[in-house]
């Protein structure tokens, strides 16, 4: 049973094992709604002499996780068929420019029939609950190297002495609240700050810095990003723009920073959960079998 699932509509083909369609059928209905589709299949699969059928689809979105559990619940095998290996086939057949979801989902049982194809892995909650902390983590880790990416092109268009301050500036939290300081009071006017002086300057980033939690700053970044005050470099009619985004930026690269240390420490506890699980179950079964006297399972 081959389906190309989508929103509301889902292409239904039923082969044999020479990829010969015995029945198709579109259903106009969502995901969990298929039920009726895979008892549909499967009696079309019995009338044609069959006692089974496998259900094989795209593992695209996460509509594949719905029809996973609905074969589960009434026993069918379930497998999963690569997009890429479904666009080479397309290619193969010169189908390239008559993609239909009628053709995509013939493609899908043919290349279940030829076993080009995998069966997922188990459905399991705590597994489950660490894959999709996973998938925000790495959302988090892709937003975080976007926003790094833009501060860096807006100082280098309107205040490129500001990256030389430092040798990884990014990884200094005295550059970050530094510069943090900076966009807050001036708004793109630097000579604000530079009214400061460098003494008052290094004082209001060291509150900064405690404010999240460092100790104290590191006085040659703040003294060079002081001196880099006075560079004319850059493109000034529009710094005062560029830094209020960069403000911005960094607020939201701090809140994603947040909310990554935390997510790692969700995962963190989940992995411990999981092996303290492991470890008394094996630790069980190291009783169990010290009290059956077999001293050979027990190494």
């Amino acid at each position: 049973m081959g389906i190309d699932l989508a929103d509301t509509k889902q292409m239904v083909v039923v082969t044999d094992h020479d990829s010969k369609v015995l029945a198709r059928r579109t259903f106009r209905c969502r995901a969990w709604d298929l039920g009726t589709a895979l008892d549909w299949a499967a009696q079309r699969a019995s009338t044609a002499g069959h006692t089974a059928i496998t259900v094989a689809c795209e593992p695209t979105g996460h509509r594949w996780r719905v029809l996973g559990q609905l074969a589960a619940d009434r026993g069918m095998p379930f497998v999963c068929v690569q997009p890429a290996m479904t666009s080479w086939s397309r290619r193969a057949e010169d189908l390239i420019h008559d993609k239909t979801d009628e053709k995509d989902a013939v493609l899908i049982a043919r290349l279940t029939a030829q076993l080009r194809c995998y069966i997922p892995e188990p459905v399991d909650e705590v597994w489950g609950r660490l894959r999709h902390l996973g998938a925000r983590r790495e959302q988090l880790i892709v937003d975080m190297v976007s926003q790094i990416q833009q501060i860096r092109a807006l100082l280098e268009c309107v205040w490129p002495a500001a990256l030389d301050t430092a040798r990884q500036p990014f990884r200094s939290r005295t550059w970050t609240a530094a510069l943090s300081v900076i966009c807050d009071r001036d708004h793109g006017e630097l000579a604000r700050t530079r009214r400061l002086g460098p003494a008052r300057f290094e004082q209001v980033v060291r509150r900064e810095i405690t404010r999240r939690g460092g100790q104290k700053p590191s006085l040659r970044i703040v003294r060079n990003l002081f001196t880099a005050l006075e560079d004319p470099r850059g493109v000034i009619a529009h710094r005062v723009g560029a830094l209020e985004r960069v403000h911005l930026l960094l607020a939201d690269w701090a809140e994603d920073q947040r909310r990554l240390a935390d997510t790692e420490t969700r995962m963190l506890l989940v992995s411990r959960r999981v092996a303290a699980d492991r470890f008394g179950h094996l630790h069980r079964r190291s009783l169990r079998d010290r009290s059956r006297g077999d001293p050979g399972r027990d190494r």
